[in-house]
């Protein structure tokens, strides 16, 4: 009797293997290429040496084919075009979101807050009794 199991992908029922204990997946290219997308997800998350394993030898392929996307873009104008195109209107909308003041810009800096000050003369004694109230009332630059 065949021991019969759901894809987890495809959602396909398949024999499974009796030598794979626990087997998942059918042997559709798909579904095996999600099998392995998914490990290797996990993977990378789990296993630092595997992941600077993974960054060295893509920093190595990208100086070995350093003209990649200099051909692929040259022999693919079209696609080139139409990503230009897209990025502009990408970018466009992103400036409508955000405020029309720019991020780093700060907003007013006043080194005296509004409030009641004491002035009280400089003396070497511990009695205050000479020191009078201020009153400081901040007025905006606009003020007219």
């Amino acid at each position: 009797m065949r021991d019969q199991v759901r894809c987890v992908y495809c959602g396909w029922t398949f024999d499974r293997n009796p030598r794979v204990k626990n087997q998942r997946y059918c042997n559709n290219k798909d579904c095996q290429r999600a099998r392995k997308r998914l490990w290797q997800k996990q993977k990378l998350a789990a296993d630092p040496d595997y992941k600077q394993n993974q960054r060295d030898c893509q920093q190595l392929w990208c100086i070995q084919n350093r003209h990649y996307w200099k051909d692929y873009r040259r022999h693919h104008a079209d696609y080139t075009d139409r990503n230009r195109k897209l990025q502009k209107a990408r970018d466009s909308r992103r400036r409508l979101k955000k405020n029309l003041a720019k991020m780093d810009a700060s907003g007013p800096v006043y080194s005296i807050k509004q409030g009641t000050y004491y002035l009280i003369p400089e003396r070497k004694g511990l009695a205050k009794m000479d020191a009078f109230a201020q009153k400081v009332c901040l007025i905006p630059a606009s003020y007219p």
